[in-house]
């Protein structure tokens, strides 16, 4: 397996390395006939990280902490050794400073954050940031605490990260007026999970200053781009093993500890998903060696090659920015994710339909927050397994439906 692509994703390099790699999809080769085009909602999983979590199982399965006999003592310093992979996948420029602490996933991190840790240093009258438009999971944790905080008579006051009209990113510009002295959190996502795009962090950071921690949601950007620490500058990055290749009901919380207090899980923690956190070690070894910038190179060709056929068909209402749909476009392109409405067709009906021609993806409200979006929407959501044949098929679907609108094709 090799990082190198070449420098233009349409080219044969490029797709003879995508095809090495698909090829190690077991669900994907014995498919041939099927598109799955719904991993924002979970990852497919390469024949090595399913192997990894088997082989402990077949091989050296216990619980870890609790024994001294062998195989929980392996169990033990493999967890530790992924803690390691997870700071090292992050590009920790400080990993001796930092901590890795396993959960269930994404939601459950993003909650553990808020009461286990914001919580405590909050006093009346404080202040958070927060998105109102991305996913629910980076946004009823920090509407649950500040309930939580009322019932114990202190007031919390969760504003709103504000948004650039036009393009849906944060608006860096506005947000430093948003700030006081009582801001004590912002809490931020990765990559857009409806739109696609990069919400560019950094600019946060450079809005903010340097004393506000952050706490970023990188369900979308795990598995699909590069992250480095020294980059983004933030405080926490929870995110979900599932959907960056490993297996159901693991995750991460990666936690700076220079900020504030030094990130300390509450409670007895129970067994943790051992298999589950060999498969993210796993994962993440996959990832890398496949190339995260050429993998974001792919997805995102992908995505400007769907925009760019929806914006042909007078039916179709592609979300998002909409300086970004042509394959010309100085904008910057999506992230492997298009969400788009078709102007005749409901999108449960057209999910649907293109499930009637062995095309999956998602078609509801994607869990977004209540400022999202009030409509269904189909939403498209690639990974490096997907071909521009699959973005064609799709393209096909919804092309006959628009030429023959009495008529849903079938396979």
């Amino acid at each position: 397996m090799t990082g190198d692509p070449g420098t233009t994703s349409g080219s044969a390099t490029a797709t003879a390395w995508q095809a090495a790699l698909r090829a190690q999809f077991p669900i994907i080769v014995a498919n041939p006939g099927l598109v799955f085009l719904d991993s924002a909602a979970t990852s497919q999983k390469p024949q090595a990280v399913l192997d990894a979590a088997t082989g402990y199982l077949a091989n050296a399965n216990a619980n870890a902490g609790r024994g001294s006999y062998p195989w929980a003592n392996a169990t033990t310093a493999m967890i530790e050794r992924a803690k390691c992979r997870v700071q090292d996948f992050l590009h920790d420029p400080q990993p001796h400073r930092s901590s890795v602490h396993f959960v269930s996933g994404a939601t459950d991190g993003l909650h553990r954050v808020a009461f286990g840790w914001l919580a405590d240093q909050l006093a009346d009258g404080d202040e958070i940031l927060v998105p109102f438009a991305d996913h629910q999971a980076n946004l009823v944790p920090w509407l649950a605490l500040r309930d939580h905080l009322a019932a114990t008579g202190r007031g919390l006051a969760v504003r709103a990260l504000p948004y650039q009209a036009a393009s849906g990113d944060y608006d860096h510009r506005v947000l430093p007026t948003l700030i006081t002295p009582r801001t004590r959190l912002i809490a931020a996502t990765h990559v857009h999970h409806v739109y696609g795009a990069d919400m560019n962090i950094h600019r946060i950071r450079a809005a903010a200053g340097p004393d506000i921690p952050i706490c970023l949601d990188a369900a979308q950007g795990i598995g699909h781009l590069p992250l480095s620490m020294t980059d983004l500058d933030v405080d926490f990055v929870v995110f979900s093993g599932h959907k960056a290749l490993a297996l159901p009901g693991t995750g991460a919380i990666w936690a700076r500890d220079q900020r504030g207090p030094a990130f300390v899980p509450r409670g007895w923690a129970g067994t943790p998903n051992t298999a589950g956190i060999r498969s993210l070690h796993a994962a993440l070894d996959w990832l890398d060696a496949a190339g995260l910038a050429a993998i974001r190179q792919w997805t995102t060709m992908l995505a400007s090659r769907l925009t760019h056929g929806l914006t042909a068909m007078e039916d179709i209402e592609v979300l998002g920015c909409q300086h970004s749909l042509h394959h010309d476009s100085p904008a910057q392109r999506r992230v492997g994710i298009v969400a788009f409405r078709h102007r005749r067709i409901p999108s449960d009906d057209l999910g649907f339909i293109l499930a009637t021609n062995g095309i999956m993806v998602r078609s509801d409200t994607h869990c977004q927050g209540g400022r999202g979006e009030d409509d269904r929407s189909v939403r498209v959501s690639t990974h490096v397994y997907n071909t521009p044949n699959d973005i064609d098929q799709l393209l096909d679907v919804l092309t006959e439906l628009t030429a023959h609108p009495g008529r849903k094709p079938l396979r």
